[in-house]
């Protein structure tokens, strides 16, 4: 009998995504180890129990994590679930570390080795198990959709017999992957599309999928971006001159998308309150980061709010979670990806190497120690929460991780768009 591997039910209501699919089963089994699916782990990303027998997985119950030598979920295990986890266990999740050190600290206590699928480095060979990519690509796509259900008139122009309905307008702020996917779904949907970033290489991007791109393009733009590829922070001038052009553009717009966040810390403020006092009534502003705090003022996670001038801010969590069917299949193959490298092929079990570039930057917890740098010390402190960035701009790269995590992972900037790989992520 080969180790086991063990993919549970989601317990958090708001996160409908499995971490395995039929086709990571069938890999798994064929790597040599013994695949437990907890009963109904896929219900809601529409994978019912009986296609991952089909592919050689055992349904199972909670309690059969006990035996697992891997746990592959979505997202961090709670105190309470990891009271059954065995000594030992590789845990594979999006483990969302930053702020939550005491969680972090659990994970140790548990005895587990605990992987956090976000700080892989993006690197040519990670790129099949880069989590960031893969759910910031399709949260791009429902950000759109969502703006387009809130927004409720035709995107497209369409002359008629009757009259000429004009193109809905749409803002995109922050040219990273899922930036990209947003920009080139609205234009598949027939929409005048504009975005903005402060990196130069993001305009050749936006033009490439048919957007006209928005900046203040002066000497201090051309030298805008490090040689990693991510945003310098601006000058406060050219900060003012962005903003002005901003507000000016967001006044004008049907559907605005802002896509900045930072794991690490609270999202930067993209769109005051005074930008949205300024728009029409029925236009819409999609945050997709929301849960950090939000790019746009007064946006309230895990609502629609109206505002007294009749626009929308959408602050759905979890967005690729909206789109559970598609991101369970993306993400149970960036888990495979990984967890296919930790495994000796001879004899086909675990066999972890700690040297391993990708093991150093996503390993959290060993031997019942913390091991990451960047958390080496979250159970003999208190976190404190780092301020809030007071940006008038916008922030190209929701990966780029504080520094400690930079050093940790030495992750240079390549991820994937829709039609090309440019550098950053939003």
């Amino acid at each position: 009998m080969g180790q086991t591997v063990f993919i549970p039910r989601e317990l958090d209501a708001n996160e409908p995504r499995v971490a395995a699919s039929p086709d990571t089963v069938k890999r798994l089994t064929a790597l040599g180890f013994d695949v437990v699916i907890e009963t109904g782990a896929g219900t809601r990303s529409r994978i019912p129990d009986e296609e991952f027998a089909k592919t050689g997985a055992t349904i199972g119950k909670a309690s059969d994590v006990a035996k697992a030598d891997v746990v592959l979920k979505v997202r961090r295990p709670s105190d309470a679930e990891l009271k059954s986890y065995k000594a030992g266990a590789a845990v594979i999740a999006m483990m969302d570390p930053y702020g939550n050190d005491d969680a972090v600290a659990a994970l140790a206590r548990a005895g587990v080795t605990a992987f956090s699928m976000e700080f892989m480095p993006r690197i040519t060979r990670a790129q099949s198990m880069d989590v960031l990519s893969s759910q910031a690509n399709l949260a791009g796509y429902q950000a759109v959709i969502d703006g387009a259900s809130e927004y409720d008139r035709a995107l497209p122009m369409m002359m008629t017999a009757a009259g000429t309905v004009p193109a809905a307008k749409v803002f995109i702020m922050g040219v990273g992957v899922a930036g990209l996917q947003a920009i080139a779904t609205a234009r598949r949907l027939g929409a005048v599309v504009t975005a903005t970033d402060v990196r130069p290489a993001a305009k050749e991007q936006v033009a490439s999928l048919g957007a006209k791109f928005l900046a203040v393009e002066d000497e201090e733009f051309k030298a805008a971006e490090t040689a990693g590829g991510y945003a310098k922070e601006m000058s406060k001038e050219y900060q003012a001159k962005q903003a002005a052009l901003t507000a000016e553009h967001i006044a004008k717009q049907d559907i605005v998308i802002t896509t900045a966040l930072i794991p690490g810390r609270p999202a930067p403020k993209l769109v005051s309150a005074a930008m949205v006092a300024s728009m029409k009534p029925g236009s819409v502003l999609v945050d997709l980061a929301v849960e950090r705090g939000g790019n746009v003022e007064g946006a309230v996670a895990g609502q629609v709010v109206t505002t007294p001038n009749g626009v929308k801010i959408v602050g759905h969590l979890n967005v690729p979670g909206r789109i559970a069917a598609s991101a369970s299949l993306l993400y149970a193959r960036n888990l495979f990806s990984f967890l296919e490298t930790l495994v000796d092929k001879t004899t086909k079990t675990l066999a972890i190497n700690r040297d391993d570039d990708l093991v150093k930057a996503t390993m959290l917890t060993d031997g019942g120690k913390i091991v990451h740098p960047a958390f080496v010390k979250a159970d003999q402190q208190p976190h404190v929460e780092p301020a809030a960035i007071q940006a008038t701009t916008i922030v190209a790269d929701a990966s780029a991780e504080p520094a400690a995590r930079k050093a940790a992972t030495r992750k240079p900037a390549a991820p994937k768009s829709p039609s090309s790989k440019p550098k950053g992520i939003a």
